[in-house]
């Protein structure tokens, strides 16, 4: 099916999941039917108007900060054109039969760039997935009262690992360690590529309900090529593993037969359509030829690959940036960049928990891993990989999972 024939129009009506677009100046450009349905508002209460005239703050709240939060977040999209995964927020609704009155609700939102023409952002993907029921019942759970219930709804979020759901049952107290271990076990092994050596770590998120869609993956090509790649599915829990399991693995197929990577990422996000949870995905991909001493790379809103230079210079390969998976109204090809590299050289690809913070400008995060990496040039793979995780993470742990993939070129 050619993109012309796909209504593009009808498909943004039918996610799912709850989306707005809004302008840069954060006026209400279009809202799906989900969207409506949740917020309880017609749409001519949203197009057209003021994001934060529609959702203000609870008067009645001083400590309130959803607005706050949300306004910080869409402005660092629209300065930094990257996505920008929010943390859980309170954020009280006003009543849309009630005026004046507020109810608590609880919401993980995401906010990603749609990039014009002329490289800067025409309009914002806002994504939101209400959790409130869920934080209620795992508040009542703490007091043992409702546990099940919790179980219930994690389990309905998680069909595809129906198969898991004896085993929750009898380990309450092992929820974490059971969707660790999935997560694990969809995530390939490090191993050897001829005459370069790879490293990887993943760090799980701290708290039981945090474990996300993180993934890396390399993958053998033919020519004395190998490509890489990390990506991060939206959201948390086991459902996200498992949207992370089927994504990992449609991009290491789509890399070994498409021409580069950015035709392997054209391809993930055509597929990524057509999964429940994985629009807005974000994926890097670069693929190392050897011989010639090139790193041909791409990316789908991901933070830029580092590549570390034997004299401890860093150069980011955010020359190919793309908006994530599945946000571009119409299919456009993803662009694609190439670089040298020098033997001795280091590709050091990683997921956002590295480098994002609260509060924090992006930029700040990758000035530290850039010194963090120059102060450790001659480290090898494994011992750079635990570098990174011990110097740049938080000392209590990160709210979000990261992966780090080292490959000494």
């Amino acid at each position: 099916m050619s993109g012309s024939d796909v209504d593009y129009e009808g498909v943004f009506q039918a996610l799912p999941g709850a989306v707005l677009l809004l302008r840069p100046d954060l006026i209400i450009v279009d809202a799906n039917e989900a969207y409506v349905l949740l917020s309880g508002r017609g749409r001519d209460q949203l197009v057209g108007r003021y994001l934060f005239d529609v959702f203000p703050d609870n008067p009645n709240d001083p400590r309130a900060s959803g607005m706050r939060n949300l306004r910080a977040s869409l402005q660092r999209v629209v300065d930094h054109r990257m996505r920008d995964s929010m943390a859980l927020q309170r954020y009280d609704v006003e009543a849309p039969d009630r005026p004046g009155v507020f109810e608590e609700r609880y919401w993980s939102p995401v906010n990603a760039p749609v990039l014009g023409q002329d490289g800067r952002v025409a309009l914002i993907v806002h994504r939101v997935e209400e959790v409130t029921e869920l934080i209620r019942a795992r508040t009542e759970a703490r007091r043992g009262d409702r546990l099940r219930l919790m179980e219930s709804e994690l389990y309905t979020r998680a069909r595809e690992l129906q198969e898991l759901n004896e085993r929750l049952r009898q380990a309450h107290s092992r929820e974490r360690e059971v969707a660790l271990a999935l997560q694990e076990a969809m995530l390939p092994a490090p191993q050897q590529l001829s005459d370069h050596r790879a490293a990887v770590r993943y760090r799980p998120a701290v708290g039981a309900l945090n474990v996300c869609g993180d993934w890396y993956d390399i993958a053998d090509l033919p020519g004395e090529r190998f490509a890489v790649a990390v990506g991060d599915v939206v959201g948390h829990g086991l459902a996200a593993a498992g949207v992370m399991g089927q994504l990992r693995s449609a991009l290491a197929a789509a890399v070994r037969v498409a021409a580069g990577p950015a035709q392997a990422l054209d391809v993930l996000g055509l597929y990524a359509r057509s999964v429940d949870g994985a629009e807005s995905t974000t994926a890097a991909q670069v693929v190392v030829d050897g011989p010639a001493h090139s790193l041909v790379y791409s990316s789908a809103g991901h933070p830029p690959p580092a590549l570390l230079h034997p004299d401890g210079t860093v150069t980011f390969l955010d020359q190919a940036t793309d908006p994530p998976l599945g946000v571009r109204p119409e299919h456009v090809p993803r662009p694609q960049s190439e670089t040298a590299f020098e033997d001795g050289s280091t590709l050091v690809l990683y997921t956002d928990g590295l480098v994002e913070r609260r509060g924090e400008d992006i930029d700040t995060g990758l000035r530290r891993l850039a010194d963090c990496l120059g102060r450790h040039t001659s480290a090898d793979p494994d011992t750079l990989a635990d570098t990174l995780l011990d110097e740049l993470l938080p000392p209590g742990g990160n709210t979000d999972d990261t992966a780090v993939l080292v490959v000494r070129l």
